[in-house]
């Protein structure tokens, strides 16, 4: 056999690292079509979304909007669970020149969809309340008034056990010194609000930022929010906790409940833009085995399990927030690689889910994705998925303020699905919202190829024996309903991997064990004309 020269070896290593290169990129394409919710020629950044909470169909999205020096916010409404939208950039709650921006959407036990937003003209927080799907805005509520305030954050009781069912509050920071948290809350849909209530007190003199709010199916609220220490560039410290049993009269305090190291900067690298660790916030309502686990994230580093760049780190709490777990490592990219992930949002979905959605740099040193991570099992273990299906450049945005490209990303469930919304500049450079409808009940899965293949199959699952997680790779040769299914030995269905109508192609699914116990596993594949189980071998 007549030997290959230099050259030719060289050339066939690089079309080799070519390769891998492209099955990794492909590896990592999104399975989820991503859309704009409201296309516009203006600015759309912070976007925040809630749930209409007997009909989930009905989605409410609000946004900071910029055009030249107009500044208001984006009210944006779907009533068919997020195919369609229809709305406004500017809200017509008058005065409309008092609009500033750090939007908050609720909506309310009655269907009032109530929106809450800082002064332009007059500082201080004001609502504005809509029953038509904003086409009518009542007139600017005002909540506090002509005082510095910062980053409103609402929440609703809907908890339908609770004595305070269907009132709604909201917390910001009032920006005087000590920098504390306050709140205020409504009974009658937004119309009126209580007076001032302090929620903390500051601690150490460090200041109180980025407030997140959530109830528990008792009623019991919830307040968290970032210590930062009191100096430029006020790096977030701890994770403060405030509970309160009456409605927000009074509160228990915990000013230092999560020691973190957070990412406060207005030069995020490599890019010039101001980033943040304010936590966010969430509680198990589904009445299942975890219900009432209250989990909170936030962006970290050099701070274990972050690591030397910023990584998103869960905390949970299983006893009513008395005490709090040490931090889970969110993102399962490589550790210490130089890449950023920030702005997480968190949703318990119906089933239990715990969903995080976040900026994700792992694929460019230059642009970010929007990551989902995703844990079945309480937070335990997490395994990501690529949402967006093009990369952005993050930069601030003109009229926004020092570096602002906003400061949060959103995300809600309703009917088996994930609503997230994020901010992106990718087209023509102007930042809308856009959005993605992810069925979590088929997560799992992943298309890894769209080539059509030459014939069904099921591979054998990698690892195995495993512990906890393995992958299932199979292939579609035609377009029809198909499930696969896990069985223990005994031929009890333990997990439905898929159910769903799948086109051909290449497919990978994920199966997480964490709960089963050691044994032998069946899995079966069933689809057009075929129908194949093998065995694998969970090993604890």
């Amino acid at each position: 056999m007549k030997s290959e020269t230099l050259p030719v070896k060289t050339a066939k290593i690089i079309l080799t690292m070519l390769l891998y290169i492209l099955i990794a990129e492909e590896q990592t394409i999104s399975q989820w079509t991503n859309f704009q919710v409201f296309p516009t020629a203006f600015n759309q950044i912070e976007p925040t979304i809630s749930r209409h909470q007997q009909n989930q169909q009905i989605l409410f999205v609000s946004a900071y909007t910029i055009n030249l020096n107009q500044r208001s916010e984006g009210t944006y409404f779907s009533t068919n669970g997020g195919l369609n939208w229809f709305g406004n950039d500017v809200c017509s709650g008058t005065p409309t020149q008092n609009h500033g921006g750090d939007p908050g959407t609720i909506i309310d036990k009655d269907g009032v969809f109530i929106l809450t937003h800082l002064g332009n003209i007059q500082s201080g927080m004001f609502a504005n309340v809509t029953t038509n799907y904003g086409t009518n805005w009542s007139a600017n509520v005002s909540i506090q008034s002509n005082v510095d305030v910062d980053k409103g954050s609402p929440g609703t009781d809907d908890a339908p056990a609770s004595s305070f069912y269907g009132r709604s509050y909201l917390a910001w920071t009032y920006f005087v010194s000590p920098f504390r948290i306050v709140m205020s809350y409504t009974t009658n849909n937004g119309y009126n609000w209580s007076p001032i209530l302090n929620v903390n007190n500051g601690f150490g003199g460090n200041r109180s930022y980025g407030p997140a709010i959530s109830v528990n199916p008792a009623g019991t609220l919830f307040i968290t929010w970032a210590s930062s220490i009191p100096n430029s560039p006020f790096t977030e410290d701890y994770i403060g906790i405030s509970r309160s049993t009456n409605g927000g009269t009074s509160f228990d305090i915990n000013e230092n409940a999560i020691d973190i190291n957070g990412i406060r900067t207005s030069q995020l690298t490599p890019w010039t833009i101001r980033a943040n660790s304010f936590p966010v916030i969430d509680i198990d309502k589904t009445g299942g085995s975890r219900n009432g686990w209250i989990y909170i994230a936030t962006t970290s580093k050099n701070l274990a399990p972050a690591g030397t760049d910023p990584d998103i780190v869960m905390f949970r709490s299983t006893d009513n927030g008395s005490t709090w777990s040490s931090g889970v490592r969110v993102n399962q990219d490589p550790i210490n690689n130089g890449r950023n992930q920030f702005f997480p949002a968190l949703r318990v979905d119906e089933n239990g889910g715990l969903n995080i959605i976040y900026y994700d740099s792992r694929n460019s040193a230059d642009s970010v994705d929007v990551y989902l991570s995703r844990s079945d099992n309480g937070g335990n273990s997490f395994t990501d998925y690529r949402v967006t299906t093009q990369r952005f450049r993050p930069r601030a945005v003109s009229g926004a303020g020092g570096g602002n490209m906003g400061d949060n990303l959103g995300l809600t469930s309703g009917n088996g699905k994930l609503h997230p919304v994020w901010m992106s500049n990718q087209g023509d450079d102007v930042f809308r919202i856009w959005s993605a409808i992810i069925d979590y009940t088929t997560i799992g899965i992943e298309q890894i190829s769209t080539e059509v293949p030459k014939n069904f199959s099921l591979e054998q699952n990698y690892p195995n024996p495993f512990n906890p997680e393995t992958q299932i790779n199979f292939s579609v040769l035609r377009s029809g309903f198909t499930t696969l299914k896990i069985y223990n030995s005994a031929g009890m269905l333990v997990k439905v991997l898929a159910e769903q109508d799948m086109k051909p192609g290449k497919y990978s699914a994920k199966w997480n064990a964490a709960n089963e116990p050691s044994g032998v596993y069946f899995y079966t594949l069933e689809t057009q004309g075929f129908k194949e189980s093998k065995k694998m071998i969970l090993v604890k």
